[in-house]
């Protein structure tokens, strides 16, 4: 029996070699946004990251362009308040606030979550959201309101789960099959997911092909 979403394979060359040098290119940061009238030109396509804070979404674009302090990683969950646009010779990599964090005053929080919701149902050139799972706690429910957001927004998904490496390999099975559990719940999920880690680098160069496959 096939099973439902399988992780990524290994890229073939062509795409490995297609991603490295996507990333081994000029990549800078654009510009931070706070509101949906600051966006850039929708003059190309663009791939998101979205996660709850803390789930090592800084690290993990760290770790996908080679450069240590491109995305600002913080140890204080939900610094992140901005849509970051990053540019590469390919699409816009754009990093959301992380969400799921209330320990910051509640009328920032609502801010940057309405933020966040009218990004992905309103981008008409976002390619693919990659949304962010730690694979220590798997699929929480503020994760599924914003895969369910995707849903009603037609946008695709794919999950990437992070920081593989804090786990054993026995509870990295359990976490994957509630997750699969999760995800096929929802029409717009892309039906493989990426498993990685920052630190030791797995999943990295998968993750660099599929985003170089889209552009």
């Amino acid at each position: 029996m096939q099973m439902h979403f399988p992780l990524a394979p290994e890229p073939e060359t062509e795409s490995r070699e297609k991603g490295r040098l996507l990333f081994a290119g000029p990549v800078e940061f654009l510009k931070g946004v706070v509101a949906m009238d600051g966006l850039p030109p929708p003059d190309r396509l663009e791939v998101c990251f979205a996660g709850r804070s803390n789930v090592g979404k800084s690290s993990l674009i760290n770790a996908l362009t080679g450069r240590k302090a491109l995305a600002r990683a913080s140890n204080t969950p939900g610094r992140t308040q901005e849509i970051n646009y990053f540019t590469t010779a390919g699409p816009y990599l754009v990093d959301l606030p992380g969400y799921g964090y209330a320990e910051a005053p509640k009328a920032v929080v609502e801010k940057w979550q309405r933020l966040l919701k009218s990004y992905l149902a309103g981008r008409a050139t976002l390619r693919r959201a990659f949304v962010l799972i730690d694979t220590r706690h798997g699929i929480k429910s503020v994760d599924d309101e914003i895969l369910t957001l995707l849903d009603r927004s037609a946008v695709t998904f794919q999950v990437v789960l992070t920081k593989a490496d804090k786990v054993s390999q026995a509870d990295r099975e359990m976490i994957l099959a509630q997750v699969r559990g999760a995800v096929a719940k929802h029409p717009a999920a892309y039906p493989e997911l990426i498993v990685t880690s920052s630190e030791k680098g797995d999943g990295i160069e998968t993750l660099r092909a599929v985003i170089a496959t889209l552009a």
